[in-house]
């Protein structure tokens, strides 16, 4: 490649770019020299510096020609206009002169002013800066005084606002003063406020907790006095109406007619308690966030307010009072519960309730444990009755309490009845044992109405007059009267609490029973044991009769009772002791008789050897006889008692005949007193069926041994089909011993027959005693 030639530049081109290069552009006040660069640049680049200064310099030339060819043609102009100059330098100089000491003077003037404004200025701006910090000071002054409001405004109770003017405190729009040092440290004592708002409060409420534990007791009265009122009040809307005899205070029968008054017993004309510290200390603690602690705080001031409720040990005549205080305590518990939404729950509440009842429960039990006065139990239970139907109506369980009051009425009829039980203990030993008599109409109807009787029984007694004799005696009458006390002290107890019915029910029947076996037929069975005096144990007879018609009537005049409280039956299930009583008392009779006939017979002087037979039966059967039939005929007894007790009178006598021929006493006899003796069971069996009393049967045992001796029957006595038939009542053991003593008899005797009589019946007696050893004897 030929290597690149530099280009040439003529004159022509080099004055033409000058020519196009104006120094200086009169529409400009800046030199124009950018167009210069290039033009020296490719000057220098082609090495033609020389050339270009010399036309350069020949353009200057030029120029200057010009100029001087111009000026030379406005010379003149130029001189005047040179004069005309120079005259407007001499004024524009002595202009400057003026002007430059008019602007030294203004300058003086000037200076002070600029001073004077700088000082305007420098005050102003000191001005705003006070106006700024007065600002400061005065926004300073307001939130401090809102703080000091706040502690004035918590020395007034006023809690809510105190917190509200921390929180606008705390919300306040970002001014200079949130910058401020003092704002920050306000700030930062907010949580230090808000802690004394939340202790004040709190104290506010503890001062609460103590007033309404001084007033708890107050509180329970009123409620108590309300509950009382409207008890009386429906007692006697009870009383007019049958048909609300079952119904008690709190039924739903009751609930339903109850015509509330509009009684408050938190605000009342005695008493308004306040509950504004409680709602206001929930209301600051829920603003903190802090509604779990005061509820935990709460809860436990109240757990240790009730455990102070009850003393230990607790003294009896402070039992009311300590319910007064127990329903206070509760009512306001549900007044909290009801008005401080979830504040409170029926769990917590309930877990303060089962714990006070379960010490209260304790606490009672163990006063009464060695308590025995039935009267103290009564006051006891009228004490937790009240108290149970307080709360009941403000729907708290009662079913502990009521538990508690079954159990004391179960030791009260403990209680009831030992003490009956020696009242008719004292009433049976001190009873005269005599028919009651009474004088006047008025005092039979008055007795009639104590006992129990049938219908027949009292019809009769109604249609005879007075004076008369009842059947029973002092004893009985009053008997009755105290089995009604008791039954009224029994259902004393029970009156106005919550029943079931079949509880009751037994528990009477079992006490009622207990008191008529253990404590009366028991006692009469003693009595009767320890007299001899036959009237007066026929008395118990007829005592012990009427006390077994007193069952059944007593039993249906319960059940009847019961029956209008929609009870069950009451069962009454001494009748069948006092009927086996009544039989020992009649076994009796013939035991006192007997130890009498063992009189008789001791006066009877019987010749068990005689040598010849009597024609007359013994002289003492006469008197015994009359006495039997004076004493038993004379008895208050029902005939058919009085045939038992001729039936075991002669029962006896054919015993003490038959110990006279088989017993150890009397050791031989001979025919002729068997037969002396077969006289005088006749006599008294005739004389016994001449009075109407036909007992021949018990002798039939006699007779028929006395038969077989007598007619030398013994060998077919020894015949078993005979024997079987014949002689069913002679016991083989008695006939030998009776055919002993007559074999005695006969070998005592000197004469041979005699003798040899003897050896028979000896033979006799040996043969019977073989037969059958142990059959019948």
């Amino acid at each position: 490649m030929p290597p690149r030639r530099r280009p040439q530049f003529t004159q022509e081109s080099i004055d033409q770019q000058l020519q196009q290069i104006h120094l200086l552009d009169q529409a400009s006040s800046s030199e124009n020299l950018e167009q210069l660069g290039p033009i020296i640049k490719q000057i220098h680049a082609n090495r033609q510096q020389e050339v270009y200064l010399r036309t350069l310099q020949a353009l200057i030339e030029s120029k200057d020609a010009e100029i001087e060819s111009i000026c030379g043609d406005n010379y003149q102009e130029f001189i005047s206009s040179v004069s005309t100059l120079f005259s407007i330098k001499s004024y524009t100089t002595n202009l400057r002169e003026k002007i430059t000491t008019l602007d030294s003077s203004v300058s003086q003037v000037g200076k002070s002013l600029v001073e004077k404004k700088k000082a305007l200025l420098q005050t102003k701006k000191t001005a705003a800066n006070l106006d700024e910090a007065i600002d400061g000071l005065q926004a300073c002054l307001r939130v401090l005084d809102v703080v000091n409001r706040v502690g004035e405004m918590v020395k007034e109770g006023k809690y809510w606002s105190a917190l509200r003017s921390l929180e606008d405190i705390e919300s306040m729009p970002p001014t200079s003063l949130s910058q401020t040092p003092l704002f920050q440290h306000l700030l930062s004592s907010l949580p230090s406020l808000r802690g004394q708002i939340k202790d004040a409060v709190t104290a506010s409420m503890k001062q609460w907790l103590l007033d309404i534990r001084n007033v708890s007791a107050q509180i329970g009265q009123l409620a108590l006095e309300a509950m009382e009122m409207r008890t009386r009040r429906w007692r006697s809307r009870r009383d007019k109406d049958p048909m609300l005899k079952s119904s008690r205070v709190g039924s739903a029968v009751e609930t339903i007619t109850y015509e509330k008054t509009e009684y408050n017993v938190l605000d009342n004309d005695q008493l308004q308690v306040d509950f504004k510290p409680l709602y206001e200390c929930i209301h600051i603690y829920s603003a903190l966030d802090s509604l779990d602690e005061i509820r935990r705080s709460y809860q436990a001031d109240r757990k240790a307010q009730s455990d102070l409720i009850i003393p230990e040990p607790l003294p009896l005549s402070s039992l009311p009072s300590i319910t007064q205080e127990i329903v206070g305590y509760f009512i306001i518990e549900t007044h909290v519960l009801n008005t401080t939404g979830s504040f409170r729950s029926e769990r917590e509440v309930e877990d303060l309730w089962d714990a006070l009842i379960s010490r209260l429960s304790k606490a009672v039990e163990d006063i009464l444990k060695n308590e025995n006065d039935p009267d103290i139990y009564l006051k006891v239970k009228e004490a937790l009755l009240g108290f149970v139907m307080t709360l009941e109506s403000y729907s708290y369980s009662t079913t502990s309490i009521h538990s508690l009051i079954l159990r004391l009425f179960e030791k009260y009829v403990n209680i009831l009845e030992i003490k009956f039980g020696k009242r008719f203990e004292n009433i049976i030993a001190q009873d005269d044992l005599q028919p009651m008599y009474v004088e006047k109409d008025s005092e039979k109807e008055s007795v009639m109405d104590t006992v129990w009787l049938t219908r027949e029984q009292r019809s009769q007694l109604q249609s005879s007059p007075a004076p008369i004799n009842l059947p029973w005696s002092q004893g009985y009458y009053l008997c009755c009267q105290d089995i009604r006390s008791f039954v009224q002290n029994f259902y004393q107890f029970i009156e106005g609490v919550s029943q079931h019915h079949r509880n009751i029910d037994d528990l009477l029947s079992k006490s009622l029973d207990t008191i008529l076996i253990t404590y009366i037929s028991e006692s009469l069975a003693k009595r009767a044991q320890s007299t001899a005096n036959v009237p007066q144990i026929a008395q118990i007879i007829t005592n012990l009769e009427h006390f077994e018609i007193s069952c059944t009537e007593l039993e249906r005049s319960l059940t009847n009772i019961r029956s209008s409280q929609r009870g069950g039956t009451i069962r009454v299930k001494a009748a069948a002791p006092f009927v086996v009583t009544r039989t020992k008392a009649i076994a009796r009779v013939t035991e006192a008789m007997s130890s009498k006939l063992d009189d008789f017979f001791g006066l009877s002087e019987y010749d068990w050897t005689p040598s010849t037979r009597e024609d007359a039966p013994s002289m003492y059967l006469y008197e015994l006889v009359n006495w039997l039939t004076t004493v038993v005929d004379s008895l208050a007894l029902k005939d058919t008692y009085k045939e038992e007790a001729y039936r075991g009178a002669v029962g006896y006598i054919a015993s003490c005949f038959l110990d006279f021929l088989t017993g150890r006493d009397i050791p031989m006899m001979n025919e002729n007193a068997i037969a002396n003796l077969l006289l005088d069971v006749d006599f008294l069996d005739e004389e016994l069926k001449r009075n109407g009393h036909s007992h021949g049967a018990a002798f039939t045992e006699l007779r028929s041994m006395a038969s077989v001796v007598m007619s030398d029957a013994v060998n077919a006595y020894l015949v078993q089909s005979i024997r079987q038939t014949s002689y069913p009542a002679v016991k083989p053991k008695r006939l030998a011993a009776l055919l002993e003593k007559l074999a005695r008899y006969g070998m005592e005797c000197r004469d041979a027959p005699s003798r040899e009589r003897g050896e028979k019946r000896r033979k006799e007696a040996e043969a019977v005693g073989r037969l059958f050893p142990g059959e019948n004897r």
